[in-house]
């Protein structure tokens, strides 16, 4: 049987490369720091230590690719996310939408000319996002935990990999921006409010992955918890925040919660 190291190199370099950190992710993860070391890695991929150093320059180097691959993986699962979201409101559209004619057994009738995009919906493509953070952690948990975990004690990421994880934050802010410059959200800054969602999306998913939820009631209650967080931030949708003469009604708890994760 070719071994991940040899199915990789019929690919090419970057497939390498994948398959060393998938490697060494799961040996970190499975056995802990001391499993780490150039030539068990080199062992379980099955290619030489000469592969790891001309690749990665040694350990500190590699334990800094982890880094910056979780999340490259990460960054592109959430950019993905409110892509997916729209796509499924245009799917979703009304049968007699002008580019979405259906006949009368409901199937789609061809017509000249793209699809419209759907507008705008913030809200939708933040709980997108959100959803998307539980899907990347269920999908890479060991990735997650050298990302978030301390899986590496003592790691110490560079610049680059500081801008990564920087970067994947903004998303994050970047869309709760979009809800509080649309109306839909009121009472604090982007950066506040995406700080509260961060803690507590990390939370759950971190005991999910640990294995304190099974996933059907985890995902559930991972939905319920950002609502939550919401919930007061929402603004009633019968009342503009900048209605004048308008006294701000706020939206009752269980409302708002309904309201954030329907």
């Amino acid at each position: 049987m070719a071994t991940a190291y040899q199915q990789a190199q019929r690919e090419g370099q970057d497939v390498v490369r994948t398959a060393i950190l998938d490697t060494a992710t799961h040996l970190l993860v499975t056995e802990g720091p001391g499993a780490l070391t150039v030539r068990r890695i080199a062992g379980e991929a099955g290619c030489s230590t000469k592969v790891i150093y001309t690749l990665f320059g040694g350990k500190d180097g590699l334990v800094e690719a982890l880094w910056l691959e979780g999340f490259a993986r990460f960054e592109r699962r959430l950019r993905a996310a409110p892509k997916n979201a729209r796509g499924e409101r245009r799917l979703h559209a009304a049968p007699e939408d002008e580019h979405g004619k259906r006949d009368e057994h409901g199937k789609r009738i061809a017509v000249d000319g793209p699809l419209s995009e759907p507008p705008a919906d913030p809200l939708a493509e933040l709980r997108a996002g959100l959803d998307a953070y539980r899907d990347y952690a269920l999908a890479e948990p060991d990735y997650y935990r050298v990302m978030f975990q301390g899986a590496v004690p003592g790691f110490s990421p560079g610049p680059e990999a500081v801008a990564a994880a920087r970067r994947s934050f903004e998303l994050l802010v970047h869309a709760v921006r979009a809800c509080l410059e649309h109306g839909l959200l009121r009472g604090g800054t982007a950066r506040e409010i995406a700080d509260l969602l961060w803690m507590a999306v990390h939370g759950a998913v971190s005991l999910e992955i640990t294995g304190f939820f099974a996933a059907p009631e985890a995902a559930r209650r991972y939905r319920a918890l950002y609502a939550a967080v919401l919930a007061p931030f929402l603004l009633p949708p019968d009342l503009p925040d900048d209605e004048p003469g308008g006294e701000f009604r706020e939206l009752p708890y269980e409302e708002s919660v309904e309201r954030t994760a329907s």
